[in-house]
């Protein structure tokens, strides 16, 4: 499962993320809402652990704009204050669940569990785009006849990508959603692995390209064969 946490205090957001791997989570996070506000947008996070109080822009109107956004996350809205009246507004801009700081490593899970299993029915086993299919149990690329299976990272880019089919994704937000936060790779990591799609994508024959606009990022295009 993977999970954002949006949260400026560094030392509570280490600690979210010790919990979280603990139980195998795949974790991202983030230290203030515009960051926060451009992971959540991307749409491939089952759970969004979101503060209210952030710099740049505070969790109400992150969660307002994902709604808007058309973007179903289920989010867990996290804050210091406890008046009724904020644990409404959140609940109204669009959040899922509401918990006050400071809480217990055990509570938060069953939220997340409580949480996901709302979303279950909606789980996907396979992405389309074009004239491919994506299969996320084994990572496997097809085109009418012809397949081929895809590595983790060629996987997770093309993923990324289909995803956000609409919208061109900066080299950075790639690498940091694919490699991690923290990684030291580079643009030359991602331009491999687009290459190595790229020619994959060739010898299926299929008509959906990874575009490139220089200095900006990537995007998917679709041009039907014949």
């Amino acid at each position: 499962m993977n999970v954002l946490i949006v949260e400026d205090e560094r030392k509570l957001a280490d600690v979210l993320e010790h919990i979280l791997k603990e139980e195998k989570y795949i974790v991202d996070a983030a230290y203030n809402g515009n960051d926060g506000l451009a992971y959540a947008l991307t749409g491939t996070y089952d759970v969004i652990i979101l503060d209210v109080m952030l710099p740049g822009m505070n969790g109400f109107d992150i969660v307002r704009r994902m709604r808007n956004e058309k973007n179903s996350t289920p989010v867990l809205m996290l804050t210091a204050k406890g008046e009724i009246n904020d644990r409404v507004h959140g609940l109204d801009c669009g959040a899922d669940d509401y918990m006050q700081k400071p809480f217990s490593s055990d509570e938060l899970l069953a939220r997340i569990r409580a949480l996901t299993r709302r979303q279950g029915e909606i789980v996907l086993e396979v992405m389309e785009y074009g004239d491919l299919t994506l299969r996320l149990d084994n990572h496997e690329l097809s085109c009418r006849d012809k397949s081929v299976r895809l590595s983790l990272k060629e996987y997770e880019v093309l993923k990324l990508l289909v995803v956000n089919k609409n919208q061109v994704l900066t080299k950075d937000i790639i690498i940091t959603k694919v490699w991690g936060y923290d990684s030291e790779a580079e643009n030359n990591n991602l331009e491999a692995y687009i290459s190595f799609l790229r020619k994959k994508l060739t010898y299926l024959e299929s008509g959906v390209m990874i575009d490139v606009l220089r200095k900006v990022g990537y995007t998917l295009k679709y041009e039907k064969n014949g």
